[in-house]
Formats: structure tokens, C-alpha cells, sequence
């Protein structure tokens, strides 16, 4: 018996507006993490599971409207990205967002891992707080790129903006958030 093949994302969208439910729930299986963590570091964070799902049923009924431009899982992101903009703006205060910063290389070799540790954790804890204090268009761009490793074409589609602004907001955003890493740096030795 040949090994199964896994269908690409093209083929079970085709299925799953065709009604084929089990193609979709393939789709959500093969795109929940990234979803997740869109969510999640877009600032969703203890409701971006509530995110996510709005953003599944929502890509579910919306499905018609996918024109295969881009991958579907950037077709997706935009709508977690929108989802999270949604609860942004629905939100009455700021105090409850959490971004959860990507794995930094550990402390150099040869150091003690409790040490390491504790760098790790310093300097993750100075980058989600620099994060936070950057406009909410930078915190998305910095974000799709850096942590979640979207392309440039992925992060167009994703956040629904033009090359050109991706490229200078990117450049702008990176160079904000080295001045505040800096500052940070400079108060805390």
C-alpha cells in the first residue's frame, strides 16, 4: 500500500467549497498554530483562542472569496489580523495585552545554564515590554516579519497593505524598537 500523500492547501479548498467539511477541518488542523500565534503576538492574547475560532468560521463562510492570490494560510492571517483588530477596538482598556515573544537564542556558550536562563528571560521580558510600547500598525508588522516569519509578500496579504508600506514600516518599526531596546539597555546596565 503506497504511503498517503497530504493533499495541499489548493486541493482542500477546492473540496471544502465544494462542501466537503472534512477538507476544511484538514485546513483549520494545518493552520491553528500559526493562527494561534498570530493572535497571540498580535495581542489577542488570553482571548486569542476566541480569535482564532471567529476567524475559522469566518474564513469558512468567506471561502467563495478566496481567489488563490496568495497561499491560503496568508489569505487566513489576514482575517486573524482583522479578528485581532476587531477585539482591539472592542476592548475598554489596554491592560490586558500579552504578547508572547519568540524563543531568543539563549545566553552565549559556556555559560551556566541557570545564568543563560535568566538572561533569556531578561531579555525576552525587555523585548514583549518594547513591543508594547510601539505603535499598534509597527507592533503588526515587526510581528508578521520577525515572529512569525511571514515573507514580505505574506505580511502584504496578511495585514491587507501595500509592498511599499510594509518595506517603510518594517524599516521604521525596527529602527523604534532598537532605540527603545537601547533605552532600556542604557537604564538597566
Amino acid at each position: 500500500m503506497e504511503p498517503e500523500v497530504p493533499l495541499d492547501d489548493d486541493v482542500l479548498v477546492t473540496r471544502a467549497r465544494a462542501g466537503d467539511l472534512e477538507a476544511y477541518d484538514l485546513l483549520v488542523a494545518r493552520h491553528t498554530a500559526s493562527a494561534h500565534r498570530t493572535a497571540v503576538l498580535l495581542g489577542a492574547g488570553s482571548d486569542s483562542e476566541d480569535v482564532i475560532q471567529e476567524a475559522f468560521v469566518k474564513g469558512y463562510r468567506k471561502l467563495s472569496r478566496y481567489r488563490g492570490e496568495s497561499s491560503f494560510r496568508s489569505w487566513l492571517l489576514a482575517i486573524v489580523a482583522n479578528e485581532t483588530r476587531n477585539l482591539h477596538r472592542s476592548r475598554t482598556r489596554r491592560d490586558g495585552l500579552v504578547l508572547r515573544a519568540a524563543a531568543i537564542p539563549t545566553a552565549e556558550a559556556g555559560e551556566d545554564d541557570a545564568v543563560g536562563a535568566v538572561l533569556a528571560g531578561e531579555r525576552r521580558a525587555a523585548l514583549v515590554a518594547a513591543l508594547r510600547q510601539l505603535p499598534v500598525r509597527d507592533r503588526e508588522v515587526i510581528v508578521c516579519r520577525f515572529f512569525l516569519d511571514l515573507s514580505e509578500e505574506e505580511t502584504v496579504a496578511t495585514l491587507g497593505w501595500p509592498r511599499g508600506t510594509v518595506k517603510s514600516r518594517t524599516s521604521r518599526a525596527l529602527a523604534k524598537l532598537r532605540a527603545l531596546l537601547a533605552d532600556e539597555e542604557v537604564r538597566h546596565g
